[in-house]
């Protein structure tokens, strides 16, 4: 359990810093490729700028649940790929897994479900700010 606990920790705080500097790197990209196609003076490229951050965050929480993958098979935990990525993407996204899972992999999965809760919320967040700064959504005329 202590060995679940600190391995869970770590992930966590990888995770927080993989998510820091992804909306980083989104928010300065997304700053750019609006400035450069001049998105910002019609909907469509509004438009493009939203679809242009949620696959930003896509990947984002991508590489977020192939750090859990990795360890789980690192671990033993998981002894293919495919069944690491499910348990990871099923928990990280709190949908949670049809696996048999032991009980130390139970608290690192429950563990990584409130990593993802929190990122995801983050995310969700950030998605709101940039949608009425770059996205055709205006604070006080849509909200």
């Amino acid at each position: 359990m202590l060995e679940a606990l600190i391995i869970g920790t770590g992930l966590i705080a990888a995770t927080v810093a993989v998510q820091t500097m992804g909306l980083i790197v989104l928010s300065n990209t997304i700053v750019r490729i609006v400035r450069w196609l001049r998105l910002h003076r019609h909907n469509f490229g509004r438009t493009l700028a939203m679809v242009v951050t949620v696959l930003g965050l896509f990947a984002i929480h991508t590489a977020e649940i192939w750090l859990w993958a990795g360890v789980y098979i690192l671990t033993g935990r998981n002894t293919s790929l495919e069944e690491a990525l499910y348990q990871s993407t099923t928990a990280f996204s709190t949908v949670g897994s049809q696996l048999a899972l032991s009980p130390d992999s139970r608290l690192l999965t429950a563990l990584e479900s409130m990593n993802g809760l929190i990122l995801i919320g983050w995310s969700i967040a950030f998605l709101i700010a940039a949608s009425t700064r770059f996205g055709p959504f205006r604070s006080g005329e849509h909200f």
